[in-house]
């Protein structure tokens, strides 16, 4: 027992010593990724930063334990992001990372291994990745030529000297913060002109440069078909369709980025190299109502000078209330048929642009609404009175009001909708940063509180109905219990494991080891092989003789994916097959930490009870020791102590009440030869019951142990046998 915790426990300590007083355990940042090396997305350090140190690849926090590989602006003070691989599928915050592998591909894999992204440079001669001064991602191969580089594939920035072609196009992000993929996108259209396009979820539309206008008209020139578009260092962009802007503030040494903003709007941004902050030095859009989409299907936006602000039709309502992009919604229905009356609204100035069922000029006002009255497809119409115009539409998308509009839209509803011939539009500001969230509506209350008394009833239901389940899954495991075949539970158990950790075949793992004839001197009574998986990676592979029952190996399965830590081995999973038990984990490539611990009896390394004892305070104060792994519906529940450890705490309890205090000395490293401060060690076992007493109300708080330790650690220390 003592020789058992005190070798433990030295092993912890000096482990975690080593990684965290270690020089390397904190490298300098690096410019580029070596073949069969990696980034992991649990070590924010581990990036790489372009030589003048102004971009960073890496794991970039997207959400809630989601991840995208991208690379930032280092200096601005968001970390403004310029290119993403995996935009539309993040990895997972635990176990995912990116590799250059053996074959020159580089490689996203996710928690459970699973590729995500990855380029197409396998079966070349690649041998690194870098990351370059103007924030380009290549792979080279040993002679320098780039195989493969990030500026081929733009999200939706567009960097200095990056160009934009024919097979290259910018797509914005989603509102709300997100980077997945939006609706709008900058691109050479088939007439080879620069343009922008809103393709959503109904419609698609483009809306720069005017589509009122020729392209020559628009000052555009589409017979270059080269479809050549670059940003240069000083803030001016050119296209081979004439199309030319530059910076307000033009000029060299100035980081700048050319975005398609999650609105639409095509804008230029400069960076303040002292603040941090960016600044818009040219946008393609001034006015925001001609941008679409923005207040989605029937909504309409209104012009303001300051900021958009979206509105809803006369007896329309939002769709969504918390996004705007989701438009309106009627509250009415009308029905195809002359048995309904109907009438019409007038909203004067306003328009809803490229929604035009049919046109006709020359034609009365009486007319034009007559038209919309006898067609069902027709949900309202337009007349301009000066030119006598009518417009009728089948649908409504991209509404605005413009002063210099002269025509009105005639809304059409039923006779039975109250209101004034006249509706004058109740506007509201666009919130383009609000977050998605769910908002109940009245009836959704309703159901909610008026079910209530329902509940009870259908859960008394469900709960009897579990019982019976439980009375059958119990009668059938008692007569299939004999079987020998896995229990359906505990197989049902391996698959839970099977989300963080791969089960490997006995047939696998056989290749793997060469039919396990590398064997491993660990020192330990469980035998262990040294392996190499299909993908180049080397593994330990441990065999389980000791582990008989499938129970106990599926216990101990259960408590290593509850542990992780930055400074043990990695898991990669496990065999159980019949009676084949092994675990597959990280090759350690310098042996174990316990045969350089006691391999030998040097006195001069041996770790004293004062680093010992500040190591402890360094650990339970900075330690990780729960990973964030957790099934999927798996409820958290409260952790009480194992019964094993029950029987050790009364008898510990006895100890300290007796007052004979040599017993403490059986649970300190006998190589101390008793130089230790029996107060501390005491107050550390008497903690450690507190901690597992059986009423959970009863145990301490951490910060309540943190604060008796650290107020020992502050008194003098007193060696020798008896302490005070």
């Amino acid at each position: 027992m003592k020789n058992h915790h005190s070798s433990a426990l030295s092993t912890i300590i000096l482990f975690l010593i080593i990684s965290l007083f270690n020089p390397l355990a904190s490298p300098a940042p690096q410019t580029s990724l070596s073949k069969e090396s990696s980034l992991s997305v649990e070590e924010a350090s581990e990036v790489l930063v372009s030589p003048d140190g102004s971009f960073t690849c890496g794991f970039y926090r997207v959400g809630t334990n989601a991840y995208a590989l991208s690379i930032w602006f280092s200096n601005s003070a968001a970390k403004t992001i310029s290119w993403t691989a995996n935009r539309n599928q993040p990895v997972n915050g635990l176990g995912s990372r990116v590799t250059l592998q053996k074959d020159g591909a580089l490689v996203l894999t996710d928690v459970d291994d699973t590729v995500v992204w990855s380029t197409n440079t396998s079966s070349t001669q690649a041998d690194q990745a870098q990351l370059l001064n103007t924030g380009n991602l290549v792979i080279k191969d040993p002679q320098g030529n780039i195989l493969w580089q990030s500026f081929d594939l733009p999200t939706d920035t567009l960097l200095p000297t990056q160009p934009i072609t024919k097979t290259k196009k910018l797509v914005s992000n989603m509102a709300g913060g997100s980077v997945s993929s939006g609706y709008y996108s900058f691109f050479f259209d088939n007439d080879n002109v620069m343009k922008l396009i809103y393709d959503g979820p109904d419609i698609s539309s483009i809306y720069w440069p005017n589509p009122d206008y020729k392209n020559w008209e628009n000052g555009r020139y589409s017979y270059n078909s080269s479809r050549f578009g670059v940003l240069y260092e000083n803030g001016t962009f050119q296209s081979s369709d004439k199309l030319t802007f530059s910076a307000s503030d033009m000029g060299e040494g100035i980081k700048r980025r050319l975005t398609l903003d999650y609105d639409g709007n095509l804008r230029l941004y400069s960076l303040n190299a002292s603040t941090g902050l960016w600044s818009v030095t040219w946008d393609a859009i001034q006015n925001f109502c001609d941008l679409h989409g923005l207040c989605g299907r029937n909504g309409i936006c209104v012009y303001n000078t300051q900021k958009p602000m979206c509105a809803c039709p006369f007896a329309y309502e939002m769709s969504d209330l918390s996004d705007w992009t989701k438009g309106c919604k009627p509250k009415f229905n009308i029905s195809c048929g002359d048995s309904q009356q109907l009438r019409f609204v007038k909203l004067k100035k306003t328009d809803f642009w490229g929604s035009d069922l049919n046109y006709t000029s020359s034609v009365t006002f009486g007319a034009c609404r007559e038209r919309c009255e006898k067609d069902c497809s027709c949900v309202a119409f337009v007349y301009k009175m000066a030119s006598t115009e009518c417009f009728i539409k089948s649908s409504l998308f991209n509404g605005r009001t413009n002063p210099d509009f002269w025509g009105s839209l005639y809304l059409k509803l039923p006779v039975d909708v109250e209101t004034s011939d006249f509706y004058v539009l109740q506007v509201h500001e666009l919130n383009c940063h609000a977050t998605r969230t769910a908002v109940a509506t009245s009836k959704q209350e309703e159901f909610i509180s008026g079910g209530t008394k329902w509940g009870y009833f259908y859960w008394f239901l469900l709960a009897f109905g579990l019982i019976e389940i439980l009375f059958i899954l119990f009668g059938w495991w008692f007569v299939s219990k004999k079987d020998k075949k896995q229990p359906t539970s505990i197989e049902e158990g391996y698959k839970l494991i099977a989300r963080q950790f791969k089960r490997f075949t006995y047939t696998e793992l056989k290749k793997a080891t060469g039919n396990f004839k590398d064997k491993l001197d660990r020192g330990g009574s469980r035998a262990v092989y040294r392996g190499v998986l299909e993908d180049e990676r080397v593994v330990a592979v441990e065999k389980l003789d000791d582990v008989i029952q499938a129970e106990d190996f599926w216990a101990e399965l259960s408590v290593i994916a509850k542990i992780y830590h930055m400074n043990l081995v990695r898991i990669y999973g496990f065999c159980s097959q019949r009676s084949h038990k092994f675990l597959v984990s990280e090759y350690a490539e310098n042996g174990t930490l316990g045969k350089h611990l006691f391999g030998a009896h040097n006195s001069a390394d041996l770790l004293g009870w004062k680093e010992s004892y500040g190591v402890v305070l360094l650990e339970l104060l900075m330690g990780s020791r729960a990973s964030n792994w957790k099934a999927e519906g798996e409820k958290e529940e409260e952790t009480e102590p194992e019964l094993e450890l029950l029987g050790l705490v009364r008898m510990l309890k006895g100890k300290l009440r007796g007052s004979d205090d040599s017993w403490i000395d059986d649970f300190v490293d006998a190589r101390l030869n008793g130089l230790f401060d029996h107060r501390k060690a005491t107050v550390m076992v008497e903690m450690a019951i507190s901690c597992l007493e059986e009423d959970r109300t009863n145990r301490p708080t951490m910060d309540s142990v943190a604060q008796i330790l650290i107020s020992l650690d502050d008194e003098p220390t007193y060696h020798g046998q008896h302490s005070s």
